[in-house]
């Protein structure tokens, strides 16, 4: 097995390939990261929650849950610090830039406390569209289920297996997902349900679109 790149080569990379592209992003994958709005409906944080979010990009999520929430904190964290400069502007030309804060990070090791400043577990954490990004998945979310507490909720939406669609589609989409470096992991929920069963959390999972996506959340015992 080839070994994870290092942080920091991590970071240059992102950078690289977010310096242009983050000025469309949102435009652009508003067509094709389906179910993002379904996990902001249904992550529900109460009064005093904290909310954050692995791989947050432009804070579009964050943008959308923190006037929905009103009652939560927010905050998210991104490899790339040219992705952040979009998420930053944003924020501030939205007024959000007290109510959302971001900070560069990476998945597997972000210390919410630093970045943060905060004196208790998070509450609830997201992964919108990046475990099928991020090489280190199975060190990301073993690294979230020690930030949760008791309690707590991981919520992620990403690829399915498209098990519902015609082949030729699904062979084109996880043909041009590659292109990306943006892989379908069915591994990521057998990981999910595998920790289920060692008694560490309950999963629910829900395939949308005729499994375009699926949505899970893993609820930490």
């Amino acid at each position: 097995m080839a070994r994870p790149a290092p942080e920091s080569d991590a970071k240059a990379a992102m950078d690289r390939m977010y310096r242009w592209t983050r000025h469309v992003y949102d435009a652009s994958r508003k067509y094709y990261l389906l179910g993002r709005d379904v996990l902001i409906r249904h992550i529900r944080p109460t009064a005093g929650e904290v909310v954050c979010e692995v791989g947050c990009g432009t804070a579009r999520n964050l943008r959308k849950m923190a006037p929905r929430y009103q009652e939560a904190r927010f905050c998210g964290i991104d490899a790339s610090d040219e992705m952040l400069k979009s998420a930053r502007n944003i924020l501030k030309n939205r007024g959000l830039s007290e109510k959302v804060q971001v900070e560069q990070g990476f998945a597997q090791s972000f210390d919410p406390v630093a970045l943060f400043g905060l004196s208790k577990p998070l509450d609830k954490i997201v992964f919108s569209y990046a475990l099928s990004i991020i090489p280190p998945w199975r060190e990301s979310l073993d690294h979230a289920l020690t930030l949760l507490k008791s309690g707590g909720e991981i919520h992620i939406v990403d690829f399915g297996a498209h098990a519902g669609l015609p082949a030729p589609f699904r062979a084109f989409v996880f043909w041009w997902l590659k292109q990306f470096h943006v892989y379908h992991k069915p591994e990521i929920l057998n990981y999910l349900r595998r920790l289920e069963l060692e008694k560490k959390g309950t999963l629910k999972v829900i395939p949308l679109y005729k499994g375009y996506a699926d949505y899970a959340v893993f609820r930490k015992n």
